[in-house]
């Protein structure tokens, strides 16, 4: 029970849900991109994430410094079948902002 609560309420935000159609869309991410790409300070989207993962529906990878985060796969039906809605909302997604792969993370 603890486990569904936690992930309906992970889905009760929008940055979480643009999160989560952002890296849907784009795969795994860095997190210094993520942070480029949303405009967001690396605190609050780090609190963010952490949310969506606890909830079931990412996982991280550390290379290095930096964490990369993914959809968790295989997700379990709920999951799966509210990433799918979310695949069918209208929203303003940001575009990814590859810095990492250019420039290197230096956020």
């Amino acid at each position: 029970m603890e486990v569904f609560l936690k992930s309906v309420a992970a889905l009760n935000d929008e940055t979480r849900v643009l999160i989560l159609r952002f890296l849907d869309k784009y795969g795994e991410t860095c997190v210094c991109d993520m942070q480029i790409s949303f405009d967001m300070i690396q605190s609050r989207l780090s609190r963010h994430l952490k949310i969506l993962k606890d909830a079931g529906f990412l996982r991280v990878e550390r290379k290095g410094t930096w964490a990369y985060y993914s959809i968790r796969k295989p997700l379990d039906r709920f999951r799966s079948e509210a990433l799918e809605e979310i695949r069918y909302l209208d929203m303003n997604l940001p575009e990814l902002k590859n810095i990492s792969q250019t420039q290197g993370c230096k956020v």
